[in-house]
């Protein structure tokens, strides 16, 4: 496999939608662990709440990476199940990983999603989030919380899927405008690891992220 890994944003035509996914992602990506709080009520505030964090942060209007990376740190782990959406990206052969190798995976994606969107925060200005729907998917303990972006421009549909996680519920993947995030990745790594396998993914991945760290 050649060149980058594509995110959904790839599957645009204009800028500004790739830009609407990134924002999209650090939606999804962002906030702190609300027990007994709503799936709804959890999406509405975390995605509030990093808009409003952007907004009052110049260095993140820069979209400077430390400070990206320092707030996914701080507000993403406790509201995202990162080991199920690395998991799901992977795909079967996760089973085969270690559990050094595991941890590595979800260390190099976390990078990879946060440095492709990264750009997003700078676009920010006077959008806000509506949430239109909760649904739940049967036959499971998961929820799809769908919402929209809306701003000066076309609104931007978000489908989040949930899980129930103890007494919280765990964001594990992000639909935007009818591309699931993880799903779009899974067929990319499939490439890389039929050939390569779990070490030649996670070389790929830290290729990809060193090389975008050195064009900062």
């Amino acid at each position: 496999m050649s060149g980058r890994f594509r995110g959904p944003d790839d599957e645009r035509n204009t800028v500004l939608k790739r830009l609407l996914t990134g924002i999209a992602m650090l939606a999804a990506l962002t906030g702190a662990a609300w027990a007994n709080t709503a799936p709804d009520a959890l999406v509405r505030q975390i995605s509030s709440d990093v808009i409003d964090s952007v907004k009052a942060d110049k260095s993140l209007q820069a979209g400077d990476i430390d400070h990206v990376i320092a707030l996914v740190d701080t507000k993403v782990m406790p509201s995202v199940n990162f080991e199920i959406m690395t998991r799901s990206a992977v795909g079967p052969k996760w089973r085969t990983a270690t559990p050094e190798q595991r941890t590595k995976l979800e260390d190099e994606f976390k990078t990879l999603l946060v440095r492709a969107y990264s750009g997003a925060l700078t676009q920010i200005k006077d959008q806000t989030v509506q949430i239109t729907k909760t649904l739940p998917v049967p036959g499971s303990d998961q929820v799809v919380v769908q919402s929209e972006v809306r701003g000066s421009g076309e609104p931007i549909k978000l489908d989040y899927r949930l899980v129930k996680d103890g007494t919280s519920w765990k964001i594990i993947d992000v639909n935007v405008a009818g591309i699931w995030l993880v799903t779009s990745y899974r067929s990319q790594f499939a490439e890389v690891t039929s050939t390569s396998g779990i070490e030649g993914l996670i070389a790929k991945l830290a290729e990809l992220n060193k090389s975008a760290a050195g064009k900062r």
